[in-house]
């Protein structure tokens, strides 16, 4: 007899969401980014399908305290444009880090998530903020570990 395989279709209802807190003191960047975007796309999870949202919500805290290596103080850069002749606007890590420190963990997690719906959708279920309280106390967040190689 053959064994047919069947692809199981879960709902979007039907996903168990969980909270998760990440103190990003002393984190490195990058690394910490793509840990945050595991969680929040789930690939951590068996019921993981590409074309779905079944992840979970991720919070972090203390994002002015996140560190980059090397040279990347330095030279790290965020570019935008307003549309305009001549609006582009050259912002080093450095002023970020004094102006936004929240935008700087966000942009980092966001490259790192699809460029599509489903990603835009994604990205909003981080919630960053640069100090130690966070208005989400409520959802009773785990700590989420990240693994340290």
């Amino acid at each position: 007899m053959k064994q047919e395989k069947i692809t199981r279709f879960i709902h979007t209802e039907d996903v168990d969401r969980k909270w998760y807190i990440v103190d990003a003191k002393d984190q490195v960047l990058g690394r910490m980014a793509t840990e945050i975007a595991k969680v929040i796309r789930g690939k951590n999870k068996a019921i993981f399908t590409p074309n779905m949202d079944t992840g979970d919500f991720v919070v972090v805290v203390n994002a002015d305290k996140v560190r980059v290596t090397g040279k990347r103080e330095k030279l790290k850069q965020y570019i935008s444009h307003s549309g305009y002749p001549g609006g582009q606007k050259i912002t080093s890590f450095k002023e970020m880090m004094k102006k936004k420190p929240e935008f700087v963990v966000e942009s980092a997690v966001k490259g790192m998530l699809p460029k599509n719906r489903l990603g835009r959708k994604l990205i909003k279920k981080l919630k960053v903020y640069s100090g130690e309280d966070h208005p989400h106390k409520a959802q009773k967040p785990e700590v989420l570990s990240l693994t340290e190689k």
